[in-house]
């Protein structure tokens, strides 16, 4: 078309279409290239670092190894503390029980050498009487009173000792002082307390007391045949 009415036209030089595209993709790593330095720098700016906080989590994480390893040894050594004094309570628990026994095996063997002394015949001294290991002690399982003792015999030993035993309890009953006599007064035969001996003899036996009575001690008399007056007496307190 020509005329007044007729549209313009431009002329440009020919692009070829691979530099069209080259221009694109040129454009297109700026932009990136843009981006990539504003996250950096908003990075920087909030104070985050990847390559910082992955050295501080690798740092704290070989602090944390090392932290457990020490805890795992302190662990160790209290165990091992632990392990020693168990040991060291046990010997010491040992050594007790030991020396309860050797005190009790000593008290033993005093009593042996005094009851084997006053069995050594002793001249010149007049025939005697010696009560040995006299023990009162409470059987809680039986809910009985257990006594005994040793007699025995001194001096020259001319003949057997013929007698009789009487105890006397003394016991704590409602708030007041209970005499008991053992064999009782109308046990006429002794039956169990009747002495025949030549160097000793030992006495054992039981009792009972009222429930709501406690036995505080008991006295043994020993009296020879034909005599009303006793000729040794002793007391042992009850255990």
């Amino acid at each position: 078309m020509f005329g007044i009415s007729a549209p313009r036209m431009a002329v440009r030089a020919a692009i070829p279409w691979y530099w069209r595209w080259l221009g694109l993709i040129a454009l297109a790593l700026i932009i990136l290239l843009l981006s990539r330095a504003a996250y950096d720098f908003g990075k920087e700016f909030a104070g985050f670092d990847q390559s910082e906080a992955d050295r501080e989590v690798q740092r704290l994480g070989a602090s944390n190894a090392r932290l457990e390893q020490e805890l795992a040894l302190v662990r160790g050594q209290i165990a091992q503390g632990e392990r020693q004094l168990q040991m060291e309570h046990a010997t010491y628990a040992d050594l007790v029980k030991q020396m309860k026994a050797l005190s009790e095996e000593n008290a033993t063997l005093k009593e042996d050498l005094a009851f084997f002394q006053t069995l050594m015949p002793s001249g010149g001294k007049e025939d005697g009487m010696a009560i040995n290991r006299f023990l009162v002690q409470n059987d809680a399982l039986s809910g009985e009173y257990r006594y005994r003792l040793l007699l025995t015999q001194t001096g020259k030993r001319s003949k057997d000792f013929q007698g009789r035993l009487q105890f006397s309890v003394n016991l704590q009953q409602d708030n007041k002082k209970v005499v008991m006599t053992l064999p009782a007064e109308d046990d006429k035969e002794n039956n169990g307390f009747n002495l025949n001996f030549r160097f000793y003899q030992r006495i054992e036996g039981a009792f009972r007391v009222a429930p709501n009575a406690v036995v505080k001690s008991m006295q043994v008399r020993v009296f020879e045949n034909g005599s009303s007056e006793p000729k040794l007496t002793q007391t042992a307190n009850a255990s």
